[in-house]
């Protein structure tokens, strides 16, 4: 059994900062990929930034420069710098765990709400 828990999410205005985390718990694979995608209203569910357990990683075009994803393997925690926030980067914010050891395991965080408003 994996659980992701998520933090850090609410309201923010134009410009400003936030840093989201998240705790993978229970019989996680060493070797995976961790990230975070979000979903406004209306919207599909879209990735915005991951990053592996070696370090590699991968940000949405739209928040390339603004967003920094970084992890701590030892605790299996993964973090999303939120800098500049705009408008637009409201949406609800998933933590996501994925691996491949014979088959794809995949697991999803309850999600938290991140508002930019003034």
């Amino acid at each position: 059994q994996v659980q992701l828990v998520e933090s850090g999410g609410g309201l923010v205005q134009p410009g400003g900062n936030l840093r989201l985390s998240c705790l993978a718990s229970g019989s996680v694979f060493s070797l995976n990929t961790m990230g975070w995608y979000r979903q406004a209203p209306g919207k599909e569910r879209e990735l915005v930034a991951v990053i592996t357990s070696g370090g590699s990683t991968n940000y949405a075009d739209s928040v390339k420069g603004r967003f920094t994803v970084s992890r701590d393997n030892a605790k299996n925690m993964v973090y999303l710098q939120m800098n500049s926030l705009k408008p637009e980067d409201t949406a609800v914010y998933y933590c996501h765990l994925y691996w491949v050891v014979g088959r794809q395991s995949r697991y999803w965080g309850q999600g938290t709400q991140v508002t930019v408003s003034s």
